[in-house]
Parts: C-alpha cells; sequence; structure tokens
C-alpha cells in the first residue's frame, strides 16, 4: 500500500543536501491519519535512519497539510486542514491544537535536526491555538539552541495574550535569547553569539517602532547578551535612537539609563557623528561620544607621527630594513596629520562650548545672591578674629589682678552731687 515517493527538495535543510536516491517511506493517500504518521515516523527511527531526514519528513508533511507552517504562503496542500471539510471554527481549532501537539511530541532530540525557521512558525501556531505549556516549553529549548540560525521574519511572532498590550511577543523573544546566553561556552560558538547580537539588534529596533513598548521590556532584551557579542553597537545605537523617536515623553532620568547601554567606544565614526549632533540623547552620553571620538584621534595622530620620528639603531639586526619614503609620501602624510589634528581642535572646541553651557546653567541653578560675590565672608572672619583677640587680653588682664593689688585700692564710695534744688 505504501508507495515510494522521493522527498522533495523544499523540505530538505538549508546546507545538508539530500542524495537522489534518498526516499521516504510515507505516502500522500496514507499520512490522513495522524496515528499512523506517528507509527510510520517510529518505525523510521527504529530502522536508523539519520535524524535530519527524520526532520525533513516531520516538516514535509507538516507544511503539507498546515500551510500556516510552510515558509510559503502561497504554497497549500492539496487537502489542507482548513479546507479538508467545511467544519466549525471551535472543531478546526482543536484539531490544529492536536496536530501541532503530536508534531512536537515526534520531533527527533537531536539537535539540528530541524530547522529553526520550521520551529519558530511552529512556536507561532501553538502559541495561536493554545496549546499546553509543556509543549510550549519545549519549542523554546530547541529554538534557543539553535538562534543563530532564526530570521528577523520568523522571530517577529506576534502577541496573541490579551494582557499583553505589544502588537510583538516580546516576552517571549527575551526568554529565547535569555536561555541562548546561558547555554555553555562549548555548546554556542562565538561567531553564533555575534549573529544572535545582530539579530536582537535588528528586533529591537523593529519593535521599539511599538508605541506600547515598555523601557524595561527594551532594557531587558538589549541587555540580555554579555558585551563582548557586539563587536560594533552601530545597530544597537539604531534601534535606541528609534525608540526615543517612538517615544518622546520618555523622561531624563529614563534616557540616560537607555543610552548605558551603548558603549562609545564601539561606534563606527558615522554614528558618533550622528551621536554628537542628535538631540534626543542626554548631554553626558554626547559628551562620552565626544571624549572616546578625541581619544581615538589622538591615538590615530600618536601612530602617524611615530613614522616621522628617528627609529633607535637595532644591535641585534632583528629588524628589516624600512624603505625610506619618497617626498610625494611625506607630503601626503604630513597633509593626513595637518587634516587629524584641525579635526581634534575642532573637537576639542566643542567639548570647551558643552562644558560652558554646562557652567552656566549651573550657575543658573545657584542664583544670583552669593556671599562670595557681596564679600561678606571675608569680613565676617576678620570680625570673628576681631572679637577673639579682645576675649584674650580680657583674660591677660583679669588674670594678672592678684588679690594683693585689690586690697591696695581701696574701693571708695560714690561722691554724691549736691543738687541744685
Amino acid at each position: 500500500m505504501l508507495n515510494k515517493l522521493a522527498l522533495p527538495e523544499s523540505s530538505t535543510f538549508p546546507g545538508k543536501p539530500m542524495p537522489p536516491t534518498a526516499e521516504c517511506w510515507f505516502d500522500d493517500a496514507c499520512i490522513l491519519d495522524m496515528d499512523y504518521f506517528v507509527k510510520t515516523i517510529s518505525g523510521i527511527k527504529a530502522k536508523g535512519v539519520r535524524p535530519d531526514l527524520v526532520g525533513s519528513i516531520i516538516a514535509h508533511y507538516a507544511s503539507k497539510w498546515l500551510p500556516d507552517l510552510s515558509g510559503n504562503d502561497t504554497e497549500k496542500g492539496p487537502m489542507s486542514l482548513q479546507e479538508s471539510s467545511p467544519e466549525s471554527v471551535t472543531v478546526s481549532w482543536m484539531k490544529k491544537r492536536f496536530f501541532v501537539e503530536t508534531l512536537v511530541g515526534i520531533l527527533p532530540p537531536e539537535r539540528d535536526s530541524i530547522p529553526c525557521n520550521f520551529l519558530l512558525r511552529l512556536l507561532r501556531t501553538a502559541n495561536m491555538v493554545g496549546v499546553e505549556p509543556s509543549y510550549r516549553a519545549e519549542l523554546e529549548k530547541r529554538i534557543s539552541w539553535q538562534l543563530d540560525q532564526a530570521s528577523l521574519k520568523e522571530l517577529m511572532i506576534p502577541s496573541f495574550s490579551h494582557t499583553c498590550g505589544t502588537l510583538l511577543d516580546v516576552e517571549l523573544v527575551i526568554r529565547l535569547v535569555k536561555r541562548f546566553a546561558s547555554l555553555d561556552e562549548g555548546t554556542r560558538s562565538g561567531i553564533a553569539v555575534v549573529k544572535v547580537a545582530k539579530l536582537v539588534d535588528s528586533y529591537l529596533a523593529e519593535a521599539a517602532l511599538d508605541t506600547n513598548l515598555s523601557l524595561e521590556d527594551f532594557i531587558a532584551l538589549g541587555a540580555a547578551l554579555p558585551s563582548h557579542a557586539r563587536a560594533m553597537d552601530d545597530g544597537l545605537y539604531r534601534a535606541i535612537d528609534t525608540y526615543l523617536k517612538a517615544h518622546p515623553g520618555v523622561s531624563k532620568q529614563d534616557r540616560k539609563v537607555l543610552c548605558r547601554l551603548i558603549d562609545s567606544r564601539k561606534l563606527s565614526p558615522e554614528a558618533s557623528l550622528h551621536a554628537a549632533q542628535n538631540e534626543r540623547l542626554p548631554v553626558r552620553a554626547v559628551i562620552q561620544v565626544l571624549f572616546c571620538e578625541q581619544s581615538k584621534l589622538n591615538r590615530h595622530v600618536d601612530w602617524s607621527g611615530s613614522f616621522n620620528g628617528t627609529r633607535s639603531p637595532n644591535p641585534a639586526g632583528l629588524e628589516a630594513p624600512v624603505r625610506c619614503m619618497s617626498k610625494r609620501e611625506m607630503n601626503a602624510q604630513q597633509m593626513e596629520i595637518k587634516k587629524l589634528k584641525e579635526e581634534l581642535l575642532r573637537v576639542q572646541n566643542q567639548c570647551v562650548a558643552i562644558q560652558m553651557q554646562m557652567e552656566k546653567l549651573v550657575d543658573k541653578k545657584k542664583g544670583f545672591f552669593r556671599w562670595k560675590k557681596l564679600g561678606i565672608m571675608p569680613s565676617l572672619k576678620s570680625s570673628v578674629s576681631v572679637f577673639e583677640k579682645i576675649e584674650e587680653e580680657r583674660e591677660a588682664n583679669f588674670g594678672r589682678q592678684t588679690p594683693i593689688d585689690i586690697k591696695q585700692k581701696p574701693v571708695r564710695p560714690p561722691k554724691w552731687r549736691k543738687s541744685m534744688s
């Protein structure tokens, strides 16, 4: 009854081409029964077939009978679950739920046996039909193992919860990224971490457009990966700038907390120039960007100037002889150094201007009446010192009078003045 049908190329994995002689053991006429398909997959596993081939069979079967799991929206099977019979919405919903739970139960346990994008589509359908939490947890665990293979399109899973105010399920992505970051170093490679960091930055830039996205969720997703995951912070800066555009009511303190995610030393010259002129960023973040650019220019100038200096003699003769620079090369190098010095001077002037503006703002807050300007503080100090001297003289004079001196000077009664009356 079972005919041998070659597996189509659409069900194979990218990067793992299937040999033309490989065949699968299921027939389109026999897979209408889900129980029979489960028994067929169990028999295939018992024969020792490679897990990636078993995964390709499951992916092909699922995309044929449930078009939501197919990467191509226009491709539909000959008889999908929606078109099999005119049933009520509830019955169709229950069939989808049973279908997804059965697929999750027969997935091969080996890693990389199922494409990550297919697992993401399966998780989206599982959240939509409301499968049991254990099945969702299993899918999230398998996706986190190979999150570096995910695409931005499949990762943008909408939120099906009534309590969540955002359009995208940001909390789900936070769980996936944190689970990926908690994997062992031997499990995830450095290249995988870099890919996930780029994916997170792109996802943040899209999710930041949602006005209902909270600052806590944005920071939690942006800080889910370690700092060494990003070689450049341009993508993260773009996401933060997009969030500040879509949320103009963010307070100054929250802007400072948000900008702490960015490492100014990892910004490209284009991003640094944009950040220095960005009015949405706090002043401290702009100053940090300017100082980082100034330090980069200083290092570049020092490095360029080292070519003009004389080399110390090498008695050991380990260094190879250096070719003398031509006059044209020296002129070009001097012009470059001159341009760098002018740029450095311009950045220093900007820093001084910003510092003067900050000092003016601080002076305005302190008020106009200052003790130092009125000159009251020195006079108070001088008056206090005069009083202290007078007290010391009184104590000294009082201490010099002895009882004998007091006796020698008898007290005379006061003379009463005769009245004229």
